[in-house]
């Protein structure tokens, strides 16, 4: 029996319409339109394998999936590109699909991910499918305070969610800051690994330092006592911006 070529895709998804990535039942995902149209157009049952979950609403800039094929002429067709987008609804894009080694992992040989929470500060209507929009003023420097301190933050217990089958909740953050452009409030966070919910929590939890409701102390503390936080953002405002690899996989 002939081995199947695997492949890797890049492709973006606007989360609005979605219950996330993952397959799950008597729901609408990113994973179960993409498999659908890849198959379509491929002619074969194609099914992906994505570089990590995304929460209802959620949306990605930049996602990575792998998936196999007995075709072996697919990397880096551009009538293929079109084909795929011309079926698959207007809030998902392919952007690229290449050949790569034979174990290459989407989810596995990901070495970072990089998320963006977006809150605006304006009652924007062109926004709100991609923002949180607050009212209130914010203590931008407290919250970078905060931010910084996570880089060095080992476990991060307090921020997953209850009832998860993942053997540890350590994560390294090698990049986490709040910045302002115009009336967009942005934080980004750069980490190897991130537990469901863990951004939207610790947004969550910064926002109550912002307000002055929550001292960066007591955060330190919520952290190394491993007390789970309760205040959670919206979905909305957050993108999945950048999943980096190791260079051997193609």
């Amino acid at each position: 029996m002939a081995t199947k070529q695997r492949y890797f895709i890049h492709f973006a998804f606007k989360g609005t319409s979605y219950h996330g990535w993952q397959i799950q039942p008597n729901a609408v995902t990113v994973q179960g339109i993409l498999n659908k149209a890849m198959s379509t157009v491929i002619r074969e049952n194609i099914l992906t394998t994505g570089a990590g979950r995304t929460d209802t609403g959620v949306h990605a800039k930049f996602f990575v999936a792998h998936f196999d094929s007995n075709n072996k002429g697919l990397d880096n067709d551009p009538g293929l590109i079109y084909s795929l987008n011309s079926v698959l609804p207007s809030d998902i894009s392919v952007y690229k699909i290449f050949k790569v080694r034979q174990n290459a992992n989407a989810r596995f040989d990901a070495i970072s991910r990089t998320y963006e929470y977006r809150i605006s500060r304006t009652n924007d209507p062109f926004e709100k499918e991609y923002s949180w929009y607050i009212y209130y003023s914010l203590n931008i420097e407290k919250m970078n305070e905060a931010a910084a301190w996570l880089k060095k933050v080992k476990d991060f217990t307090s921020f997953g969610k209850y009832h998860t089958n993942v053997k540890t909740n350590i994560c390294r953050i090698s990049y986490s800051k709040w910045s302002e452009d115009g009336d967009m409030l942005v934080f980004t966070i750069k980490g190897d690994r991130f537990l469901r919910n863990m951004v939207r929590a610790v947004v969550g939890t910064m926002v109550l330092i912002g307000r002055g409701k929550l001292d960066v102390s007591e955060f330190k503390n919520i952290i190394e006592q491993k007390v789970k936080v309760s205040y959670t953002v919206p979905p909305q405002g957050l993108f999945l911006t950048k999943i980096e690899y190791h260079v051997n996989i193609i």
